[in-house]
């Protein structure tokens, strides 16, 4: 008796492990993965700082839509330009969502979500400048950029051309409107906020021509992180060519 006792003890024992850990790994399954997303929100409207101190624009509303549709749970972590790619690799944060342009170049370091925005560099300057329309007819003025951005690449490849660079692609407008630069040369919804939407500088600043350059907008993650990538471009999927994009592009943008 005392052996079928004992016996029967360790099978109960037995079941209640493998019912605790089948609860385990259900716990485990609907836990959601947490992103934390770097940003440097000084460019507006895709991202800034409002009068309430928050971090707001066209990429905080779609990667918060992003989350949502893609099952994951995320906060921003306002980042400086200049460093926000060593981040990265450091562990500071997860992914980088700053009006980032996919290239070649950056996609050897570090790997990016499907594009959500096509966003060509463009030029503008003062109102009354005329007889320009490409960079071409910048030669001998000065032309800003922020530096380290595509922008500033685009004009150190024309010749007679003098590229000034600045921390906050918002410093180069203000110059620009001050008579301190010739032009500028930013995203086309960065270039749009500025010239035809801020209070500053409406009806001071122009974009003249065409954009230059096909840029597509991607979201950046540490090379080979597999499991952020794959639920950032899951979410996305889900909300580009809806509803919900074009009310963030309408907000934003137009």
């Amino acid at each position: 008796m005392l052996k079928k006792t004992i016996l029967l003890f360790v099978i109960l024992a037995a079941v209640a492990g493998l019912l605790m850990t089948g609860c385990a790994k259900k716990e485990e399954k609907v836990e959601k993965l947490h992103i934390v997303v770097a940003t440097d929100a000084t460019w507006p409207p895709m991202e800034m700082v409002d009068e309430n101190k928050e971090i707001v624009g066209f990429d905080i509303d779609l990667m918060n839509a992003i989350a949502e549709a893609g099952g994951f749970t995320m906060e921003f972590k306002n980042t400086a330009w200049d460093g926000i790619f060593a981040g990265l690799p450091a562990g500071q944060y997860d992914a980088v969502m700053s009006s980032v342009t996919i290239t070649e170049e950056r996609k050897k370091t570090m790997d990016f979500s499907d594009p959500y925005i096509n966003a060509g560099q463009v030029l503008i300057v003062r109102t009354e400048s005329e007889g320009v329309e490409t960079l071409e007819d910048m030669k001998g003025k000065s032309v800003g950029a922020q530096i380290g951005t595509t922008g500033s690449f685009a004009i150190e490849e024309v010749s007679g051309v003098d590229l000034k660079t600045y921390d906050e692609i918002g410093l180069a407008f203000m110059d620009l409107v001050n008579g301190r630069i010739d032009g500028c040369v930013a995203d086309t919804p960065v270039a749009a906020d500025f010239a035809l939407q801020n209070e500053n500088y409406k009806g001071k600043l122009k974009i003249v021509g065409k954009p230059f350059t096909d840029e597509y907008y991607g979201i950046v993650v540490k090379k080979g992180n597999t499991e952020v990538l794959e639920a950032i471009n899951r979410g996305l999927k889900k909300v580009l060519n809806t509803p919900t994009y074009t009310e963030i592009e309408e907000k934003w943008l137009r």
